[in-house]
């Protein structure tokens, strides 16, 4: 390991002209006239670059160490320490238009259209986590294709879905920023795409249970704890997690859930009240549940609020399966497919998914509910094993 604090205090004052290395990139470099400046040598996607630090007779040995120290995480991190400062600088300049400040602006007003207002910042957390490190400083108007290519281009191939919803949350701030009055280059997310080329990896779908397998795995949920009965409640109704997370006990009236628009997927504005019909077997899960609701929540975490994703997934890690709680939905759906007369309409019902155009969707007078609670009782009946099935493909 290269060596760090090569230099002293005393040997700077007296230093012959030249360059002379602190280690890790810090230079003092001596001039013939007397001068003297700090430069830090950086490696920065395989490039070397240097940055002036300052005069040796304004920043010390001790300043000049902190800051090569400081640059160099950024470098670490794939942020160039240049365009960094160069950001901090224009900050100062322009106060209240860096990309930091108009992007949480753009999620307050875009809160009122996300579920429960936003409150688990899922919304925002692809910005958080993967551009405003790098840009947040950044004068909301200097943001070019370049400076966006840099930030995403760790994640561009290797986390194809997560650079997806970084980018995309992006051009929402950047149009927020436009509407608000700033000079924002409105071409930049293009122009980016274009820079990093398409995705290398393909985002793969969420591994699930063969329906033949869903069965036993079922039976194997012995225990009444919270985590297993979300789970069977998740694997009898097929709806997504976070309705069964958020489930209130207001919201079971007998052989129907209601689950409220707000925790359905999509914006709040274009999603409606679903209907879910309960089997025998999934009201006897209920019943069960109601002894640990706490707050109204069916479904409530340990100390506060209620259970996690990760809680129920953890419990299929812990017995070594690669599938996943959302992939039940698609179990579901290809035991319908595989095994009953369903309709595609009312299979994709099932799952709350949108069939049909806008239009179409406008002047449906039904939600097939009945239809839905006889294929739903089959479902509960063949993963309870109290009815055989057997596949279309099985009987020829």
């Amino acid at each position: 390991m290269t060596q760090l604090h090569r230099l002293s205090s005393a040997f700077i004052k007296s230093a012959p002209h030249g360059k002379h290395s602190d280690g890790q990139g810090l230079w003092l470099i001596k001039r013939s006239d007397g001068g003297a400046q700090w430069v830090l040598r950086i490696s920065l996607g395989g490039k070397r670059r240097e940055m002036g630090l300052g005069s040796a007779n304004d920043v010390s040995l001790k300043e000049a160490r902190e800051l090569a120290s400081e640059y160099r995480k950024l470098a670490k991190q794939g942020i160039d320490p240049i365009n960094f400062r160069l950001a901090e600088k224009r900050a100062l300049l322009k106060p209240g238009k860096s990309l930091a400040e108009i992007a949480t602006a753009a999620y307050e007003a875009k809160k009122a259209e996300l579920k429960n207002d936003g409150i688990n910042a899922r919304w925002f957390s692809p910005l958080q986590l993967h551009v405003l490190p790098k840009l947040g400083k950044f004068s909301v108007e200097d943001i070019t294709q370049q400076n966006i290519a840099e930030a995403l281009q760790p994640i561009w191939h290797q986390k194809a879905a997560t650079a997806k919803k970084a980018i995309g949350r992006l051009n929402i701030v950047l149009t927020y920023a436009a509407a608000a009055g700033y000079d924002v280059d409105l071409n930049a997310i293009a122009k980016t795409k274009a820079l990093l080329g398409k995705h290398r990896h393909q985002t793969q779908n969420i591994p699930a249970l063969n329906w033949r397998q869903v069965p036993d795995f079922y039976a194997s949920l012995k225990e009444p704890t919270i985590i297993q009965l979300a789970l069977k409640l998740l694997i009898l109704t097929g709806v997504r997690s976070y309705a069964i997370r958020y489930a209130h006990v207001d919201q079971f009236d007998g052989d129907t859930w209601i689950i409220p628009a707000e925790n359905m997927k999509g914006q709040i504005t274009q999603t409606t009240d679903f209907h879910v019909p309960l089997s025998s077997e999934a009201q006897i899960v209920i019943s069960t549940a109601m002894h640990f609701a706490r707050d109204g929540f069916l479904f409530p975490g340990i100390r506060s609020g209620v259970i996690s994703d990760a809680s129920l997934a953890r419990l299929m890690q812990r017995r070594g399966m690669t599938e996943r709680p959302h992939g039940f939905r698609s179990s579901l759906r290809t035991w319908l497919a595989e095994t009953t007369n369903a309709s595609e309409q009312v299979a994709e019902i099932i799952l709350a998914h949108k069939v049909g155009t806008k239009t179409i969707r406008a002047y449906r007078r039904t939600d097939h509910f009945e239809e839905r609670s006889v294929l739903m009782e089959r479902w509960a009946r063949y993963i309870t094993g109290s009815e055989n099935v057997v596949s279309i493909y099985d009987r020829a």
